[in-house]
C-alpha cells in the first residue's frame, strides 16, 4: 500500500469508529419499516409487546445467536446501555476492518511476483523505458511491428481476432 493511502484509510476508520461508538446511541428506538409492517393487525402496549389481534410478528422466534456476546446492539454483561451500544459498534467496526483487511492482504499475495496486476504484468518497453511497446495478449493490446526503437505504424493483430 502506498504511503499516500494510509491517512485516507486511517481517517475512514476513525470516522467509522466515531459513528459506531457515539452516534449509534442516538439512533431511533422506534421500530423500522419491517418491524412495523409485521405488527399490522396487532395491538401493542407501550413496551411494544403484542397484547391482542393477529399479525405475522406473533410467529417470531429468537434468533439462533440471540445469546451471543454482541446480540441486540449491545455487549452482554455491561449494564450501562450507552457504553454497551457504543462498545458493540466499535467492536463491530474493528472486526469488519480486520476481516476486510485480511481478505485484501490475501488477495494481494496471490498476485504474480512481478509486481504487476493479477490479470497480467506491465507492458515492457514503451515511453517509460525508452523502447517500443511490445503489446500482445499479455499486455492487453496488439503487437506493433517495426524496427527496434522505431515505429513503422503497422499493427499486427493476433490470430483469430478482427
Amino acid at each position: 500500500m502506498s504511503k499516500r493511502s494510509w491517512p485516507f484509510l486511517l481517517g475512514g476508520l476513525l470516522i467509522a469508529l466515531l459513528l459506531a461508538g457515539v452516534v449509534s446511541n442516538y439512533a431511533s428506538s422506534h421500530p423500522d419499516g419491517l418491524d412495523s409492517s409485521l405488527l399490522k393487525g396487532c395491538t401493542v402496549n407501550a413496551d411494544d409487546e403484542i397484547t391482542g389481534g393477529s399479525c405475522p410478528a406473533q410467529q417470531a422466534k429468537d434468533h439462533e445467536l440471540a445469546d451471543s456476546p454482541l446480540a441486540d446492539y449491545g455487549v452482554r454483561g455491561i449494564g450501562n446501555d450507552f457504553l454497551s451500544t457504543g462498545l458493540s459498534g466499535v467492536l463491530g467496526v474493528l472486526l469488519t476492518f480486520a476481516l476486510g483487511g485480511g481478505l485484501f492482504w490475501l488477495a494481494r499475495r496471490r498476485n504474480p511476483a512481478t509486481g504487476g496486476p493479477a490479470t497480467g504484468g506491465p507492458a515492457t518497453g514503451g515511453p517509460a523505458t525508452g523502447g517500443p511497446a511490445t503489446g500482445g495478449p499479455a499486455s492487453g493490446g496488439p503487437a506493433t511491428a517495426g524496427a527496434a526503437g522505431g515505429d513503422s505504424g503497422t499493427t499486427v493483430q493476433p490470430s483469430g481476432t478482427r
